[in-house]
């Protein structure tokens, strides 16, 4: 983290309720609020966002941490969290497409056009993100499980996804992605 770099967002999940963190907002209120959990699960967390959050914030996650990219790869599945979704039949929506590079075009719009739009689709597609994981956490589960004599007893049904407080709004979405060369996945 440079002194032009900082974290735009942070969506958690805790299989219960989201919490969003918007710089210039709450951000400041994730490190407190990170402490009350012993288990963090991410997506490539482990080479990214978590050293990028601990450095930018000045503090240490002592949390055990399962970074589902390595998980996943275990079972054969390789790729970016969104192509891995696809893979498995989890659903995005109106996000669909939308990737971190979207993601950094709707904060920047946010900023400079104080468009309440893209920050609430930036936070949707966070949120999404967050979200999903439980759904990719309980098929890995169960993957692993089912390899197991007698591991079907154990398996978890898929949760039901929650409903996301945010609506990604398409028509910024297709007016930042019509601004360039910028293509969908």
């Amino acid at each position: 983290v440079d002194g032009s770099d900082h974290i735009t967002s942070i969506a958690l999940y805790d299989g219960q309720e989201i919490f969003t963190y918007v710089h210039g907002d709450n951000l400041r209120d994730f490190p407190l609020d990170i402490q009350a959990y012993e288990l963090l699960i991410s997506f490539n967390g482990k080479s990214f966002d978590l050293p990028f959050i601990e450095r930018y914030f000045l503090m240490q996650l002592p949390q055990a941490h399962i970074d589902l990219r390595y998980v996943m790869r275990g079972l054969g599945y390789r790729g970016g969290l969104k192509a891995i979704e696809k893979t498995l039949g989890i659903e995005r929506d109106e996000l669909e497409g939308v990737d971190g590079y979207l993601a950094v075009l709707l904060w920047r719009d946010y900023v400079a056009n104080n468009n309440p739009r893209a920050l609430e689709t930036l936070l949707a597609y966070n949120v999404a993100d967050s979200v999903n994981l439980e759904n990719l956490l309980v098929f890995a589960w169960n993957a692993h499980l089912q390899a197991l004599p007698f591991g079907h007893e154990q398996l978890i049904p898929l949760p039901a996804r929650p409903k996301i407080p945010w609506q990604a709004d398409l028509a910024t979405v297709e007016r930042l992605v019509s601004r360039g060369a910028y293509f969908f996945e």
